[in-house]
């Protein structure tokens, strides 16, 4: 069977901010998927530790007061995120997370702010993954395809229903229900098992991130760099600071649009 017909495990994180070195986890879900079921699923509130700006509160509706007086403190949510993913990908289940390198260099940035060890150290082998990242695959499989690629637009073009948008639930399981949706349609993809898939992703975005920066500098920005990393930004789990530019779609600058 392929890997979009075995278990699944959305991850999404609603934020404070935009730049993922920067910004702090506000809400976060893990949804464990078999055969297009939820069969497990763990939601956090975080109470960030700085004020949550008004245009983020806009998106995802967890404003500040709400963050502190109902949140955790954000060192446990991190730790406790990174232990339910590491253990998913000891068992061999594949994360599934929509423009996956925002959210695992995010939660990575925490991690080391908290002091916690880092997503690499808490899997044996050292390496995270499998990781799907719907986002970058479609960019790869349907490459000329016009319109946005957020994953409110991703969604409608897969017939994948997103019940409320930026909710970290209703994000990670629509995240699931679209991979599955390219896997179906596209035979290369569903094809590959998890782990090739890991590595092919890894090739997509770095041809996508030499495109767009090579695009960039002929549009004039001579010293455009954009992060070619996936789907943890800096080598070996560091996250050593580089620029990285954003898609012209972005909702998110920086990173390329969720």
């Amino acid at each position: 069977m392929s890997w979009h017909g075995e278990p699944l495990v959305g991850f999404d994180l609603e934020t404070t901010g935009t730049e993922p070195l920067e910004a702090r986890i506000v809400t976060a879900a893990v949804i464990a998927v078999r055969g297009g079921a939820v069969e497990e699923r763990r939601d956090w509130l975080a109470d960030p530790g700085i004020r949550i700006p008004e245009q983020a509160s806009a998106i995802h509706g967890v404003t500040s007061e709400r963050a502190s007086a109902e949140g955790r403190p954000a060192r446990e949510v991190a730790d406790e995120i990174a232990s339910a993913l590491a253990a998913y990908w000891t068992r061999g289940v594949p994360v599934v997370a929509y423009n996956a390198s925002f959210d695992l260099t995010l939660l990575a940035a925490e991690l080391a702010r908290h002091g916690l060890p880092s997503l690499n150290d808490r899997m044996d082998g050292g390496q995270i993954g499998p990781v799907i990242d719907p986002y970058t695959i479609d960019r790869a499989v349907d490459k000329y395809r016009r319109g946005k690629r957020n994953l409110e637009a991703v969604c409608v073009e897969y017939g994948v229903v997103l019940d409320t948008a930026h909710d970290a639930g209703a994000d990670a399981l629509a995240a699931v229900r679209v991979a599955t949706a390219i896997a179906g349609r596209h035979r290369q993809v569903a094809s590959l098992t998890a782990a090739a898939l890991h590595e092919r992703q890894i090739a997509w975005y770095a041809e996508w991130a030499a495109d767009f920066q090579s695009f960039l500098r002929r549009k004039g920005n001579t010293d455009a760099v954009v992060n070619a990393t996936w789907p943890l930004r800096g080598r070996g789990g560091s996250l050593r600071r580089r620029s990285c530019c954003a898609a012209p779609t972005a909702s998110r600058p920086g990173f390329p649009a969720r």
